[in-house]
């Protein structure tokens, strides 16, 4: 009889596909993937990439961006209730009228955010290059950042540049209490503690380090130490195991688990190859609009 992943595979290639899975999805969705990685670095695969066929596990506005930058892919998204709570905390009314409030500002728009979101935006930035993207942001003008209060208070004190930033948050992320940190260093001794910017910033004091999740990939892969605590949603403990099988994992805290990441199965993968849907467009005047502010910030 063939399993799920043999009719998955056979599917693929017929359908000229590419499977592409954020770190934070489940371990048997990331291992039938041709890429596994942050919101940036599969944003990338997905505007080179030579498939017919984007079939992308992880939320709504990751497969918006894919097909942003590949407009001429099919998108597929396994399960259209994966959505982002943080990208549902400012609306693009929101973002005009606060852009009302503070005429001639500069708005820099987390990717997790709506398409319409972006398309009212000077320029997006991920974890991974958020820092980057703010210091380059032009002097002698107001800077606001949206959505992720977290990440933008991170990104102001590793800048020095201040922002305005906008109320909204990873529920996630913010389960994640500083108060954890301390008896996960009592539990583990010796273990170096890596947070990504999603989390408080009384969190973020405690770590070792602040990464996107490449950047922890990459820190575990360098580092000689042979434990870590980590700091961010669980599914990243997975690739980590798998790419250090020497060293050990442990999550900060198990509750750090994310609903939306975890709607794509296997299953699901293998329908919407099937059926070719779920499908994600984005609407072209959005599409066109949108597209600025993201190349502004894979140009960097």
């Amino acid at each position: 009889m063939t399993s799920v992943s043999e009719r998955l595979l056979e599917l693929k290639k017929k359908r000229n596909a590419i499977i592409l899975a954020h770190n934070y999805q489940l371990p048997e969705v990331q291992d039938v993937a041709d890429q596994v990685g942050d919101s940036l670095g599969l944003s990338r695969l997905a505007a080179k990439t030579e498939a017919e066929v984007i079939l992308f596990c992880g939320v709504h506005f990751m497969a918006e961006t894919a097909a942003i930058l590949a407009p001429d892919k099919k998108v597929l998204l396994p399960d259209l209730n994966a959505g982002c709570p943080m990208a549902n905390m400012v609306t693009p009314r929101q973002l005009r009228e606060w852009r009302t409030a503070h005429p001639g500002a500069y708005v820099i728009t987390y990717v997790n955010s709506s398409a319409a979101v972006k398309a009212l935006s000077d320029i997006c930035c991920t974890s991974a290059n958020a820092v980057a993207v703010v210091q380059q942001a032009p002097e002698g003008r107001e800077l606001l950042f949206v959505p992720d209060r977290n990440l933008g208070f991170y990104a102001s004190q590793k800048s020095g540049r201040p922002l305005s930033l906008w109320n909204g948050f990873c529920p996630t992320h913010e389960r994640m209490l500083p108060e954890m940190a301390v008896a996960a260093r009592e539990k583990h001794p010796g273990a170096i503690l890596l947070a990504h910017p999603e989390c408080r910033p009384g969190l973020l004091a405690h770590a070792d380090a602040v990464a996107s999740t490449t950047g922890i990939l990459d820190y575990c892969l360098q580092s000689n130490a042979k434990e870590f605590i980590i700091a961010s949603e669980i599914g990243m403990l997975h690739p980590l195991r798998r790419e250090n099988p020497d060293k050990v994992f442990y999550p900060l805290t198990e509750v750090a688990d994310c609903p939306n990441m975890k709607l794509n199965t296997l299953e699901k993968i293998l329908w919407a190859l099937e059926d070719m849907e779920p499908e994600v467009t984005v609407p072209p005047d959005i599409a066109r609009q949108a597209f600025q502010p993201i190349k502004r910030m894979l140009e960097l």
